[in-house]
């Protein structure tokens, strides 16, 4: 599928609001918007159309090679993305494949990205939300939590913080994931995936 060079891009980190869920493995999606945002050298504003914080700017070298992109994070909780996903799509007129969501995965190792677009929701109730609001037909950067260990539910898995092993890395693995969707954003899905999927 091939994305208009000029229309933007909407890079939704997905989470639940609240300083209580702020190091969640669920909210990875909202640790790697935030460290996209630092970069773009902005901060995060409340959306006047959409249920969603948001920051519009660039991405990607400066020059013929650079995407306009609008950052976002919504203020809905995880299991309801999808609407103001959707508003933000219609009110910047995203199409719908120009559209990344960045989001834990249970089923990869932790740590490990993957990158697609297009697919099933694999249990993850933000992108069960979008795909009902939007269809499938949009990009996932998929961040490796793992599996819940011995007989703990996924629930309470997903709604805990990193443990202290797992915090070691996450700086650089946030950061490792903030380049992949600039990859892809600036270079395409199969060469970011190439770069990227491990």
């Amino acid at each position: 599928m091939t994305t208009d060079a000029t229309a933007p891009w909407l890079i939704v980190g997905l989470g639940n609001p609240g300083p209580g869920y702020a190091a969640n493995r669920h909210n990875v999606g909202f640790m790697v918007a935030d460290l996209l945002a630092g970069r773009m050298g902005g901060s995060f504003k409340r959306a006047q159309k959409a249920q969603a914080q948001v920051l519009e700017g660039r991405v990607g070298p400066m020059g013929p090679g650079s995407r306009r992109v609008v950052l976002a994070k919504p203020l809905s909780f995880m299991n309801l993305s999808g609407g103001p996903v959707a508003g933000l799509r219609d009110f910047y007129k995203v199409p719908t494949a120009n559209i990344v969501a960045v989001h834990d995965e249970l089923d990869i190792d932790y740590g490990t990205l993957r990158l697609k677009l297009g697919g099933g929701d694999n249990g993850h109730n933000g992108l069960k939300s979008m795909t009902k609001a939007m269809g499938p037909e949009y990009h996932r950067v998929r961040f490796g939590i793992g599996r819940p260990p011995g007989r703990m539910q996924v629930a309470d898995f997903v709604l805990k913080d990193f443990s202290s092993v797992e915090r070691k890395e996450l700086d650089y693995l946030v950061d490792r994931a903030a380049d992949a969707v600039e990859s892809l954003v600036t270079e395409g899905l199969e060469r970011a995936q190439s770069s990227y999927n491990s």
